[in-house]
C-alpha cells in the first residue's frame, strides 16, 4: 500500500479548494474516516474530501482552526481564536457536522463559538 500524501485537499460545496496538512485535518473524525485506506471511500484514493453543505467562507475557518489547532496542540497556553460573530452558527454546525464537538482536542473551537 502506498505512503498516504502529507496534505489533503478540502473542497467547499462552491468549488473553493483548500490543501490542509493531512495531520491537522485528521482531528476530526469525519475527515479520519473518510481518508482510511482500510474503509475504501474514494476521499482516501484522492485524499480529497468535499463538503458541499459548507461555503467556501465557513470551510475557510475550519481550515484555519486546523492550523490553529496543529500549532498549539502541545502547548499550554493557547490564545483565543478570532471567529467572526456572523459565522458563529454555521461554524458551530460544521463542528458538528466534522465532529469537533467530540474530540477533547477541539474544545477550544467549540468554547470559543459556545461565547457568540
Amino acid at each position: 500500500m502506498a505512503t498516504p500524501s502529507k496534505y489533503v485537499t478540502l473542497v467547499s460545496g462552491d468549488g473553493f479548494e483548500f490543501v490542509v496538512m493531512r495531520e491537522a485535518a485528521m482531528i476530526s473524525p469525519i475527515i479520519k474516516g473518510m481518508l482510511d485506506p482500510t474503509r475504501q471511500f474514494a476521499e482516501a484514493k484522492d485524499a480529497r474530501c468535499v463538503f458541499e453543505e459548507m461555503s467556501a467562507v465557513v470551510l475557510d475557518k475550519v481550515v484555519e482552526y486546523f492550523h490553529y489547532w496543529y500549532k498549539y496542540r502541545n502547548s499550554e497556553d493557547v490564545p483565543d481564536m478570532d471567529i467572526p460573530v456572523e459565522l458563529c452558527l454555521e461554524l458551530l454546525a460544521a463542528a458538528d457536522f466534522l465532529g469537533l464537538d467530540q474530540c477533547v482536542h477541539a474544545v477550544p473551537l467549540v468554547s470559543a463559538l459556545a461565547d457568540c
